[in-house]
C-alpha cells in the first residue's frame, strides 16, 4: 500500500482496532480517525467524510473487518497514514478482540514513499477521466527566485485530505472560479486579494492569494485549467462567511507555493453541482447557498447602485430563470457579470454558489465566489433543453410569491380552499387575527390607474423614490439617489368564481407572472405604445389562477374594511384540479 509495490487497484481487507471523532469547527463535518491493523502492522488513518456514513450508520465497530476500495497513503513526520476515501464493511466475518499483536508502521527520513494515486475512484463526476501518469512540464512562478529543475508530483494528495498537520504536499486540481482582485484601505494600511476554488475528485477548496502572491499568481490562473499547487502552503481553518465551499480548510498562498500549469488537463472532474430545483425553493432556508439550473427567460437592463459602507457604484442586473417544475425566479448578478453579461434568452445556464433570500418569496443573488455556466455539457442541461423546446416555450410559469405573512413557508402549511361566497359569510378577516385561504378565480378587470409605482433600486429596500429632478430619484430609507428607479407592480384586481366577485391586491411577483412582463417594461410601454400596452391588460384578463391570499381589518379613510391581499398565485394544473373534482363526485355516492 505504502511502496506500491503491491497488486495495482489492489483492495485490502484489514481489521478496524481503534475509531476516534476528532474535533473540528462548529457547523462543519465530523471527522473520524482509525486505526487499521493487516494483523503485522497498524497503520493511523482519516476517514474523508464521504466515507462517514459507516461510522453514523453503525456499520464501523472496533474489531470487524473493512475492504479498502479507495484510498491515498502518505507520510508524516516518519510516520505513515492512510486517508481512506471508500471503504466497504464485511459484515458477514462479525467482529472479534485484536488479530495477532501487529506493530506501528513508520518509515525513515530517508525513505521515499509513493503512494498509488490509481486507487482513487473518480467519484462518477462530470468530466472525470482516468489518470494517467505523465511528467508535466515545469513552469515557475515570478513570486521564486528558483524553481527545482524536475517535479515528478509523486505525491499527490486528495484535496479532502488536507490539514493543517499536512506536511510537503501536492495537489492536482482544476480552478472552478478565479475571483476579481479586490483592494482594501484601512487604519492599519492597505492591500490587495484574490481567490480561486479548487476541485479534484475528492472535494473542493478555496484558497487566496495576498499582495506579492497576488501579483505572481492572478495571471498564472485561468478558470476551466488544471494546476499543481505544492507546499509551501498555508492550510488553515475556513472562514465560512466568506466561501461557499463544503470545506472545513482553506489554504493561503505564501511567496515559496509553487503552481504550475499541468500539460495534461484530464483526469479532474470539471465542475461538481448540487442542484435545486426552482420549485424547490420554498423549502430552502433563507441565506443557504445552492446550485440551481435554468432556462434563461427573461433578461433586465443593468441598473447601478451605490454601496452604503464604500460609496462605491455598483452594476447589476436581474435575468428570470425557469424550469420543469413550471416555477420562476428572479436572480441578480453583480459587477462585470452583469455589464459584460451577453447570453441570449432560452439558454440554459448553470449557477454554482447562489445565496437564497426571502425577499418577494424566493429570489437568489449570485455571489462573488459564485460562477455560471452557459449551455453546459451535462445531463441536466440536456434534458432541460429538450423540455423547453418541447414544450416549455409556451408554458405559464408560476413564481414564489412572498410568504412572509407564513403561507406556504418552509413549514409547508396548507390553507382552506374556498369559494368567494364562503370568503364572504365565513367573515374572513374580520377578527383581530389574520385570516388565510386559497381561492380558484377568473380575473374579470385590473385597474390601470396606478398599476405601479417607482421604486428604490438596493436590494431587499423596495422603498418608493421621489423624483427630485430629471434623472435625479431618491430614496430616503437609502439616503441614496438613482438615474432612475425600478417600478414594481401594485396591483387591484377583480376576480370572479361562480359563486361572486371579490377585490384582490397584488404586488410585483404575482403582477409580474399575471401581465407577463416586468412594470419598467410596462412602464415604457405605456409612454411609447399605448395600443399595445393596452393589449397586455387585455391578455391578462379572463385567466383563471389559484390564488393563495390572507384577508385581514384595515382601515381606509377613517373606514374599517377587510383587505385581501394576494400572497402568492398560481395557474391551474389541470391534472390537480381532475383529482379534486373526482374526489368531490365520489362524495356523492353516485
Amino acid at each position: 500500500m505504502f511502496t506500491g509495490g503491491g497488486t495495482p487497484n489492489a483492495q485490502p481487507v484489514v481489521q478496524c482496532v481503534q475509531i476516534k471523532p476528532l474535533v473540528g469547527q462548529q457547523g462543519t463535518s465530523e471527522r473520524y480517525r482509525v486505526v487499521f491493523s493487516d494483523i503485522r502492522n497498524f497503520c493511523q488513518s482519516m476517514l474523508a467524510t464521504q466515507a462517514n456514513h459507516v461510522v453514523t450508520d453503525g456499520k464501523l465497530k472496533k474489531g470487524c473487518f473493512v475492504r479498502l476500495k479507495s484510498f491515498q497513503a502518505n507520510s508524516y513526520k516518519e510516520k505513515r497514514i492512510l486517508i481512506v476515501l471508500d471503504l466497504e464493511v464485511l459484515e458477514e466475518l462479525g467482529e472479534c478482540e485484536k488479530i495477532g499483536e501487529p506493530k506501528t508502521l513508520q518509515t525513515s527520513q530517508d525513505e521515499d514513499v509513493k503512494p498509488n494515486p490509481t486507487t482513487i475512484s473518480s467519484g462518477g463526476f462530470y468530466g472525470s477521466k482516468p489518470e494517467q501518469k505523465y511528467q508535466p512540464q515545469q513552469q515557475s512562478l515570478p513570486s521564486r527566485t528558483t524553481a527545482p529543475a524536475s517535479t515528478s508530483h509523486a505525491n499527490i494528495y486528495p484535496i479532502e485530505a488536507l490539514s493543517p498537520y499536512a506536511n510537503k504536499w501536492t495537489i492536482k486540481a482544476r480552478c472552478t472560479n478565479r475571483s476579481e482582485i479586490k483592494t482594501w484601505h484601512n487604519k492599519n494600511g492597505e492591500g490587495k486579494l484574490f481567490s480561486v476554488n479548487l476541485l479534484d475528485e475528492s472535494g473542493e477548496i478555496k484558497a487566496t492569494g495576498f499582495n506579492d502572491q497576488c501579483d505572481a499568481l492572478y495571471e498564472l490562473f485561468h478558470e476551466g485549467c488544471v494546476y499543481y499547487i505544492t507546499s509551501p502552503c498555508r492550510v488553515q481553518l475556513a472562514k465560512k462567511q466568506f466561501t461557499n465551499l463544503n470545506n472545513d480548510y482553506e489554504l493561503s498562498f505564501e511567496r515559496d507555493t509553487l503552481v504550475e500549469k499541468a500539460e495534461e488537463q484530464d483526469g479532474v472532474p470539471q465542475v461538481r453541482f448540487n442542484f435545486t430545483n426552482i420549485g424547490d425553493l420554498q423549502t430552502v432556508e433563507k441565506d443557504s447557498v445552492i446550485d440551481t439550473i435554468g432556462i434563461l427567460k427573461e433578461v433586465g437592463e443593468t441598473s447601478q447602485i451605490v454601496s452604503k459602507t464604500t460609496s462605491k457604484p455598483y452594476d447589476k442586473r436581474e435575468l428570470t430563470l425557469v424550469d420543469n417544475t413550471g416555477y420562476s425566479v428572479r436572480l441578480t448578478i453583480w459587477g462585470n457579470s452583469a455589464a459584460s453579461f451577453d447570453v441570449v434568452p432560452e439558454s440554459v445556464i448553470a449557477f454554482k454558489g447562489v445565496k437564497v433570500s426571502d425577499f418577494g418569496g424566493r429570489s437568489l443573488s449570485l455571489l462573488s465566489s459564485g460562477s455560471m455556466s452557459i449551455d453546459p455539457d451535462i445531463d441536466e442541461a440536456h434534458k432541460l433543453k429538450g423540455w423547453y423546446d418541447a414544450q416549455g416555450r409556451t408554458d405559464t410559469f408560476a413564481s414564489h410569491a412572498s410568504m412572509s405573512a407564513g403561507i406556504g413557508g418552509a413549514g409547508g402549511r396548507t390553507d382552506a380552499s374556498k369559494t368567494i361566497i364562503q370568503v364572504k359569510e365565513e367573515n374572513l378577516g374580520m377578527s383581530e387575527t389574520t385570516d388565510y385561504f386559497t381561492t380558484k378565480a377568473t380575473i374579470i378587470y385590473i385597474k390601470q390607474d396606478n398599476v405601479s409605482y417607482a421604486a428604490c433600486a438596493s436590494p431587499d429596500c423596495n422603498k418608493k423614490v421621489i423624483e427630485q429632478e430629471p434623472g435625479q430619484w431618491r430614496c430616503e430609507k437609502c439616503d441614496k439617489t438613482f438615474p432612475k428607479p425600478e417600478y414594481r407592480y401594485i396591483m387591484s384586481l377583480n376576480v370572479s368564481d361562480h359563486t361572486g366577485q371579490i377585490w384582490l391586491s397584488c404586488f410585483d411577483d404575482v403582477g409580474r407572472m399575471i401581465m407577463g412582463t416586468s412594470a419598467d417594461q410596462l412602464n415604457e410601454l405605456k409612454d411609447n405604445d399605448e395600443k399595445a400596452a393596452g393589449e397586455i391588460f387585455q391578455e391578462a384578463n379572463c385567466q383563471t389562477y389559484i390564488f393563495k391570499c390572507r384577508a385581514k381589518m384595515d382601515n381606509f379613510q377613517d373606514q374599517q374594511r377587510v383587505r385581501y391581499q394576494v400572497s402568492g398565485a398560481s395557474p391551474l394544473n389541470y391534472s390537480t384540479e381532475s383529482a379534486k373534482l373526482a374526489s368531490l363526485i365520489k362524495l356523492y355516492n353516485i
